[in-house]
């Protein structure tokens, strides 16, 4: 049995055995728009409950979708633009003229909403997800995502597919944060819940501080639907993070940063360039967790509630500009809402047209894919609370507070290296011992050779061992991300270890997708 961590089920937690959920903090979500919201926190026992109108917490999830797609697609003309240097937006509408397109920044979300819906269930199972991407999710992908589906294809399944140990990028890659905005829609006001679902999606690709930007976004977006304060916002997320991950010192310099300069944005980005371009200019100093999560807090900070202003400033810091504006443009789009959004005159048009995604919706809109979200939004709402009829045949929805937590502690390589040699080492010398399917062969060798297990099985078994190793080269896709399409330092590594192993390098890169 292939090891795995254990599922992350939307658990029912009660905040009053939680020390880490602050009572300030608690009471500022649950207060600060309840005039305008008409929010009513009600203590019965240890538990505390929410009530939004239906109307108010559909708007909000449009909005947040709204928010997400206007980041995405109006930050894909500086995507990556501006790396030693920040960008000169001096102004900024946001725009969708020609509606809404597939782009990685939501589609892959997209994928996974719709057969969410399809099967009436919020967590899909690592089967299932491995099915939807050998049958969905097959171009207009990179870097950790690109590497994960390979990984597929000789029997991998979540979250092995996005540990660090088997996923050369999974450590820095920053689908965590951009394959996040989408699964905390359906835990408004819930910010634990809301990571959970998160992290069961994003963990296909990604693990150790990317994991942790998951948790970091999700209870950011889910405690926006209760504050429309930047800095509590913030600190809800900083609560659901490992104390001693980087991305917790990450966000905490931008905000000392932002206190010091609080005019001059220009300031804080030298800043964060500075300190965390470690790289040598490679793809981590362009493309990494570190860079893109300071500059989505930043554009936060300095929109101070703004949207366009908000994005303008993610627009300018670079590095993965349309990453950053769409977690930050999805915060805003929420605390502003639809009716908000529309009513500014921009000229939006309801189209959601497919041009990535096989065997999916070619007549979706922004509206129905919203409509998507509100379906599983409300199931989850009803399984943690409950939505009751109010006066006048308004319904109201009742969240218990779920406040944040760290879900996914971090865990350093070594542990998870120990861990897994644990758990399916015995399987992996189980198959090279006695299996004769090609699929389970590679999977052996490539798991040997990832958790220093192939020098011995090499010496016990070296005609086995063999035939692992050509089940495993015959795996040409398999084979180009390990030797040309991983990251430098990881890859590196792992391509040492292979190379030792037996495995042969190809004389070339070649264009097999």
């Amino acid at each position: 049995m292939e090891m795995r961590q254990s599922p992350m089920p939307p658990e029912r937690i009660n905040p009053a055995n939680n020390p880490v959920w602050s009572l300030a903090i608690a009471s500022a979500l649950i207060l600060i728009l309840l005039t305008p919201m008409q929010l009513i926190c009600e203590a019965q026992g240890t538990d505390q409950y929410i009530e939004i109108p239906a109307e108010v917490l559909r708007d909000k999830i449009r909005g947040g979708l709204l928010g997400q797609i206007l980041g995405n697609l109006n930050g894909l003309p500086h995507e990556m633009k501006y790396i030693n240097e920040p960008g000169n937006v001096s102004e900024y509408t946001p725009a969708l003229a020609d509606g809404a397109r597939t782009d990685d920044d939501t589609d892959l979300e997209w994928v996974y909403i719709v057969q969410m819906q399809q099967r009436s269930a919020i967590m899909l199972s690592p089967e299932q997800i491995v099915s939807l991407w050998k049958q969905r999710i097959n171009k207009r992908i990179w870097c950790s995502n690109q590497y994960a589906r390979q990984l597929m294809d000789i029997g991998f399944k979540p979250p092995l597919t996005g540990n660090i140990v088997f996923n050369p990028w999974a450590d820095f890659n920053i689908s965590g944060q951009f394959v996040c905005e989408t699964f905390a829609l359906l835990a408004p006001a819930m910010p634990e819940v809301a990571a959970r679902i998160g992290l069961n999606y994003t963990t296909v690709t990604i693990s150790g501080e990317p994991a942790q930007t998951t948790q970091l976004f999700t209870s950011m977006i889910a405690t926006a639907f209760v504050s429309d304060d930047i800095e509590e916002i913030i600190k809800a997320g900083l609560v659901a993070i490992d104390p001693q991950c980087q991305i917790r010192q990450i966000v905490n310099d931008v905000r000392r940063w932002y206190s010091e300069h609080p005019d001059d944005w220009r300031a804080v980005r030298e800043l964060v360039r500075d300190k965390y371009s470690l790289h040598n200019g490679a793809m981590r100093d362009k493309n990494g967790h570190e860079l893109n999560t300071a500059s989505t807090i930043a554009a936060l900070l300095y929109g101070r509630g703004d949207f366009a202003e908000t994005l303008r400033i993610a627009f300018n810091f670079g590095w993965d500009a349309d990453n950053n504006a769409a977690t930050s443009g999805t915060i805003i789009g929420v605390m502003k809402g639809y009716r908000w959004m529309m009513a500014q005159g921009w000229q939006i048009v309801d189209r959601y047209r497919n041009t990535t995604r096989e065997d999916m919706p070619m007549d979706e809109t922004i509206t129905s894919f919203a409509d998507r979200i509100i379906d599983l939004a409300e199931a989850v709402i009803v399984d943690q609370g409950e939505a009751r009829e109010a006066s006048e045949g308004r319904v109201l929805y009742r969240i218990p507070v779920r406040p944040p937590q760290n879900v996914l502690p971090l865990a350093s390589v070594d542990d998870e290296t120990a861990r897994l040699r644990a758990g399916i080492g015995p399987r992996v010398k189980a198959i090279i011992r006695s299996s004769n399917k090609p699929q389970e062969l590679a999977f052996a060798a490539y798991a040997a050779i990832c958790l220093d297990m192939a020098e011995d099985l090499r010496h016990e078994h070296p005609a086995r061992w063999a035939g692992a190793l050509e089940a495993l080269a015959n795996n040409r896709k398999v084979i180009q991300v390990l030797f040309f399409e991983s990251p430098v330092e990881a890859g590196d590594r792992l391509r040492e270890k292979a190379i030792k192993a037996g495995l042969d390098k190809p004389t070339q890169k070649v264009n097999i997708w």
